[in-house]
């Protein structure tokens, strides 16, 4: 009798995990299908097969110019993003103080707060700081909203780190900021590459904190959330859109990749199961 039970909660758990997946991610797979569609609206059945809407692309000076300010935006986010996350993950990790489990908490707070909200309290303090609406203005956006998602690959390539190695290096007259750049670094970085994709993917395709604080200069998800306005703009909307999410998709599987590669490197070689 326990067997069956156990049988039929792994059954609905499965049924309802693959329902789950299939009303997440099936509407998803309609945008690469109408994209390719010759007709410029999304319907079933399809006029027929064309690559028009992506070759026109390259053609639309407005989005290329978005694709650079999304391109500068997400770099600069997940380099500070990262910088960050790498001290706060570090001390978090390393250290015991009063006060840090409260730290932490207020640094992951982003992700459980509504966007909204955080973006219109973004917007509040940077017009009250007197600084105008720019790209800078969003980097700051969206290094506020990376860093917990930094902070968790991060932290995860620190907890398993042995210090005795450090301490070696100690022990052999290394200084303090050689040891953290030839010891620690150097294992922990496939976690920091992975959290560099990890913050550009989310700057990548942020779009509630670049409305609120983007001024003339539009990314990417503001270009497209202009174009939809329009209903002779939309074969061209699902082709950016296939293509942010497949580079959304590389980009998070190349990431996920080496946060298991650096886990198991800090496991394998001087970490807690050494």
């Amino acid at each position: 009798m326990t067997a069956m039970r156990r049988f039929l909660a792994n059954g609905w758990l499965s049924a309802y995990a693959f329902l789950y997946v299939v009303f997440l991610y099936l509407p998803v797979i309609f945008l690469p299908i109408f994209s390719v569609n010759t007709a410029a609206t999304p319907k079933f059945p399809l006029s027929g097969f064309t690559l028009k809407w992506y070759e026109d692309l390259p053609r639309t000076p407005a989005l290329l110019d978005a694709a650079w300010n999304s391109l500068v935006v997400g770099v600069s986010a997940a380099i500070l993003s990262t910088v960050l996350g790498i001290l706060a993950a570090r001390s978090i990790t390393r250290y015991r103080y009063p006060g840090r489990r409260a730290i932490n908490g207020l640094i992951m707070a982003p992700l459980v707060l509504p966007e909204i909200i955080v973006a219109i309290s973004l917007l509040l303090v940077i017009l009250q700081l007197g600084l105008s609406l720019s790209l800078f203005t969003v980097v700051l956006g969206h290094v506020l909203v990376s860093i917990p998602y930094s902070m968790t690959v991060l932290t995860a390539g620190f907890e398993g780190f042995d210090r005795s190695l450090e301490e070696a290096s100690a022990d052999l007259g290394e200084s303090a900021f050689g040891t953290f750049r030839r010891v620690t670094l150097p294992m922990v970085a496939p976690a920091i590459i992975s959290s560099l994709l990890v913050c550009f993917t989310i700057s990548l395709d942020e779009f509630l904190i670049a409305f609120f604080l983007t001024g003339t200069e539009a990314t990417l998800p503001i270009y497209i959330w202009g174009q939809l306005r329009f209903a002779s703009k939309l074969p061209g909307v699902l082709a950016l859109g296939t293509l942010l999410l497949a580079a959304s998709f590389l980009l998070m599987t190349v990431a996920e990749i080496l946060r298991r590669h650096a886990a198991k490197r800090t496991q394998n070689e001087g970490g807690l199961y050494a």
